[in-house]
C-alpha cells in the first residue's frame, strides 16, 4: 500500500495526490503513468505522473472525479492509503531539441501537459503552453506551467479568464499571426486533439498526441486500448501513450473510447445511489495500514 503525503482540490472535482512511492520516483520519466487500485475490491484505473521527487520519494497524481474509481479516489485525504500503485507504465515522452515546442493541455489533460513542457524546457526548447478549460476555475496548474514555459496563454470557453475561446483557436491565432513553431505537444478530450492535428497538418508541424484516455488495464492484456495509427493496430498502453497525431484514426479512436460508456454510467449511478460501508470499512483498514 501507498501513503498519500498530500491531497488537495484544485479545481472542481479535480484534486492532487501526492504520494509515497520511493521505486517509481526514481524511474519515472515525462509522459509515463501509474495503474492505480483505490481498495482490494476495485478496478484499476490509470493515471499519468504529473511530477515527482526521486530523493523525497514522492510522486504526484491529478485525478477528475467523472466515473464510480476516480470519485472514490478523490475521497481520500492526506494519511490514506491507496491500496496499489504500479509504475512507472508506457513509453516516456520523446525529448529532444525541436526549437518553439507548443504544449497543449486541455483540462485535466493539462497535469499531462506540464511534466513534458517541463521537459521540453530543460531539453533547451522556447515552450509556450495553452491550457484551457470551461471558466476559470476549471484552469489548472498555470502557475506550476509557467516556470518552464517562456509563453502561457489560458482560455476559457466562456471568456472569464485568458482568452475567450478554444485552445485550438488559440493555436490557430498563433499561426495566423505568423509564430514559427516546431513541434506540439496535444493532451486533452479526443475531439480537441483531432482539431489540432488537422490545425497543424496543413502546416506540417510535427504534432504528437496522449491517448491515454482510452487504456483499461495497462499491460496491453486485455486488448481495450487498441487504436489505428498509420494503418496499423496498436496497443496504446505499451506502444505509447503518445502517437503522432497526423497518422491516428481518430473515428476509430472515438468509438473505442465509447466502448464501456453504459458500463460505466451503470457503475457510476450504482455508486451514488448505494454508498455502502463495504468501501469505508476498507478505507479505515487501508488507513491503519492494514492488508
Amino acid at each position: 500500500m501507498n501513503k498519500i503525503l498530500e491531497a488537495r482540490f484544485i479545481g472542481p472535482n479535480v484534486k492532487l495526490f501526492k504520494i509515497e512511492a520511493p521505486k517509481i520516483a526514481e524511474k519515472r520519466k515525462a509522459g509515463q503513468f501509474v495503474m492505480l487500485r483505490v481498495h482490494e475490491k476495485g478496478e484499476r484505473i490509470p493515471l499519468t505522473i504529473a511530477d515527482s521527487d526521486a530523493s523525497e520519494g514522492w510522486i504526484e497524481i491529478i485525478a477528475q472525479g467523472v466515473g464510480k474509481t476516480t470519485k472514490l479516489l478523490n475521497m481520500l485525504e492526506a494519511g490514506d492509503y491507496i491500496h496499489d500503485l504500479v509504475g512507472p507504465l508506457g513509453k516516456p515522452s520523446h525529448i529532444e531539441y525541436f526549437g518553439t515546442a507548443v504544449s497543449i493541455g486541455g483540462g485535466v489533460g493539462t497535469a499531462i501537459a506540464y511534466p513534458i513542457a517541463k521537459a521540453l524546457k530543460e531539453a533547451g526548447n522556447y515552450v509556450i503552453s495553452i491550457i484551457g478549460g470551461r471558466s476559470k476555475e476549471y484552469v489548472i496548474l498555470e502557475n506550476e506551467i509557467s516556470k518552464f514555459s517562456d509563453e502561457v496563454y489560458p482560455t476559457t470557453d466562456d471568456g472569464s479568464y485568458g482568452f475567450h475561446g478554444f485552445v485550438t483557436q488559440k493555436l490557430q491565432e498563433l499561426l495566423d499571426n505568423g509564430k514559427k513553431i516546431d513541434f506540439v505537444l496535444a493532451i486533452g478530450p479526443v475531439p480537441m486533439m483531432e482539431a489540432v492535428a488537422n490545425i497543424t497538418k496543413p502546416y506540417g508541424i510535427k504534432t504528437i498526441v496522449s491517448l491515454n484516455s482510452i487504456m483499461v488495464d495497462g499491460t496491453g492484456m486485455c486488448g481495450g486500448c487498441r487504436a489505428i495509427v498509420n494503418g496499423e493496430t496498436v496497443f496504446v498502453c505499451v506502444d505509447g501513450p503518445e502517437f503522432d497525431a497526423h497518422q491516428v484514426n481518430f473515428k476509430v479512436l472515438k468509438d473505442r473510447n465509447n466502448t464501456y460508456l453504459l458500463q460505466e454510467k451503470e457503475a457510476l449511478h450504482d455508486f451514488e445511489c448505494h454508498l455502502d460501508n463495504a468501501f469505508f470499512t476498507l478505507l479505515k483498514k487501508q488507513k491503519n495500514g492494514e492488508n
